[in-house]
């Protein structure tokens, strides 16, 4: 199948990598069996997804990994090359000798010998002990965001991933990412969907060649954080039947 996903440059990275603009997220809420995530997953690829996004804390690298093993088996896909994997850096491992042992359990977790993009999942420390949510702010620091920062270029280096980013960071911690990086965050991604659009962040982003990526594009509808905005507006709905379309669509 001919991928018509349209794809950007992401910056920062060694190897001329693009990434398609859609993608599919594998966090779910509430969770899925790891059966359920896989066979959903391997009939996204059937349907023309090559780009996903997991996490270490979303429980769905494993899964995503056997999705993309039994894609390359049944001839879904020719190779891995083929697919953008993204995950996260979690924040009980936000210390700079944890960042290299973590990427490397991911990429254990997906059965890869590389991911795409490698984010730092929130600007936060969680103590070890971290096995509850909220969690309590005695058990959150401030992340040692040079060092860390330093951990995941070297993350880079050694070919463990593409590219590096961030998640859910504002512009005043990207500009003190700037004022020591080496290389440059190439992605931020951010919860950003037509009624929350974050423009002062789009615009300093795109000012400094940092790619945005929406998480929450329909407003996570059904879940602890997310509510029923989006598919309640009246605008998206007028929108939608004057073109014979969803309002997700």
């Amino acid at each position: 199948m001919e991928n018509k996903v349209p794809i950007v440059s992401v910056v920062s990275s060694f190897s001329g990598l693009t990434m398609p603009v859609i993608g599919m997220g594998t966090a779910s809420y509430p969770p899925v069996d790891a059966g359920t995530l896989k066979s959903a997953i391997v009939e996204a690829i059937r349907a023309g997804y090559r780009h996903f996004d997991t996490a270490f804390i979303y429980g769905s690298e494993q899964p995503l990994g056997a999705a993309i093993t039994e894609a390359l088996n049944i001839g879904l896909i020719k190779s891995r090359n083929e697919l953008f994997i993204t995950s996260k850096l979690w924040c009980t491992y936000a210390e700079p000798d944890l960042v290299i042992p973590a990427i490397k359990m991911s990429l254990e977790n997906l059965q890869l010998e590389y991911l795409d993009l490698y984010l730092i999942h929130w600007p936060l420390k969680f103590s070890k002990e971290v096995s509850r949510l909220p969690v309590p702010k005695e058990e959150v620091s401030v992340i040692d965001i040079k060092s860390v920062w330093s951990a995941m270029e070297e993350c880079q280096l050694l070919g463990l991933t593409k590219a590096i980013g961030v998640s859910n960071f504002s512009s005043r911690k990207l500009e003190e990412i700037l004022s020591f990086a080496k290389i440059p965050p190439a992605v931020n991604q951010v919860e950003m969907n037509p009624l929350w659009q974050q423009k002062e962040l789009n615009e300093y982003c795109k000012a400094k060649g940092i790619h945005i990526s929406a998480h929450s594009p329909l407003g996570s509808k059904g879940t602890l954080w997310g509510d029923n905005r989006i598919f309640d507006c009246h605008a998206l709905k007028e929108i939608a039947e004057a073109k014979g379309k969803t309002i997700a669509q």
